[in-house]
């Protein structure tokens, strides 16, 4: 049964940082591009961070390139996700996930992934 679990969510202040991991057990984490996404209330999930599997190559929604940093660690099953100088746009529930038919990401993200995490919340207030 493969299954996704975040942690490391919660209340920052703006220009603060968090990193957000994500646990993955029964599945392979290296054989499958992987990817972050994030929801904010009343507004449709939308992918920031996708990171390949061969060849490690990563992609950023323009909103969070330069300030989101993807990475995995493929021998722990584990995905991360830095983020650096966050903003109050930034807060939303944040999701990782993947497409067991997608090895390599190509700057677009879809909504059909077969394994979604159940989100941690990401606050950004003063």
């Amino acid at each position: 049964q493969v299954k996704l679990v975040e942690s490391g969510g919660g209340s920052v202040q703006p220009g603060g940082s968090l990193r957000l991991s994500c646990a993955a057990s029964g599945l392979n984490l290296g054989d499958y591009a992987m990817n972050w996404f994030r929801q904010i209330p009343g507004k449709t999930r939308e992918g920031v961070a996708c990171s390949s599997s061969a060849d490690d190559t990563k992609y950023y929604a323009d909103s969070v390139k330069g300030r989101f940093a993807i990475s995995r660690d493929n021998a722990k099953n584990m995905v991360y996700l830095e983020m650096d100088n966050l903003s109050p746009d930034d807060t939303a529930v944040y999701f990782c996930a993947t497409d067991l038919r997608i090895r390599y990401c190509n700057g677009e993200w879809y909504l059909d992934q077969d394994y979604w995490g159940q989100g941690t919340q990401v606050t950004v207030t003063s």
